[in-house]
């Protein structure tokens, strides 16, 4: 099972990650009513920003969106060593 991104509820109860305990997203709607451009600026200037490729990965397949994750989740370039 993929790993989702755990938001701290007891600072934010309305988080949009929120998850029940079968991983279960609560707040679909509110990912499903977005369109693919909307999406993809929630989780590279928004919201998702600061989340991990790989969490940001989970959530959009989740979503059953993974034709956007290429434009979601930045490539790390690591220069070479010298």
């Amino acid at each position: 099972m993929a790993k989702f991104y755990e938001p701290d509820l007891g600072a934010n109860t309305d988080d949009p990650f929120a998850r029940d305990e079968n991983g279960k997203l609560i707040r679909r709607p509110y990912w499903l009513d977005m369109s693919d451009r909307t999406l993809i600026m929630a989780m590279t200037q928004g919201i998702g920003e600061n989340l991990s490729n790989d969490h940001k990965r989970a959530h959009i397949a989740d979503l059953k969106r993974d034709h956007l994750i290429d434009q979601i989740c930045t490539q790390e370039i690591i220069p070479p060593d010298r």
